[in-house]
């Protein structure tokens, strides 16, 4: 009886972490799925850098000089200087 267990009691572990390798958490299709998310992820990143690296670029631009506050003022709220004629064209 004791030469058949072992024998046994071994296949049984080596189809459990055979099904682990398949079908559990560190499996195949498992990291498959992991880096495919890592690379959605990735690029979600980087177009998240890309518009913070605008913002900052434009935050140092208004810290810095005037004239982004000008065009600013007078493509989002339409501000003219004295003497000027003010033209809104649609698209």
């Amino acid at each position: 009886m004791g030469s058949r267990f072992v024998p046994a009691v071994l296949l049984v572990l080596l189809a459990v972490v055979h099904a682990q390798l398949w079908f559990g958490r560190g499996s195949i299709s498992n990291v498959a799925e992991l880096q495919e998310r890592l690379y959605d992820q990735q690029a979600a990143n980087a177009k998240a850098q890309a518009v913070n690296d605008r913002l900052s670029a434009e935050v140092a631009d208004l810290k810095d000089g005037l004239e982004m506050v000008e065009e600013k003022a007078r493509g989002e709220l339409g501000m003219v200087k004295p003497n000027e004629l003010f033209v809104q064209l649609t698209r």
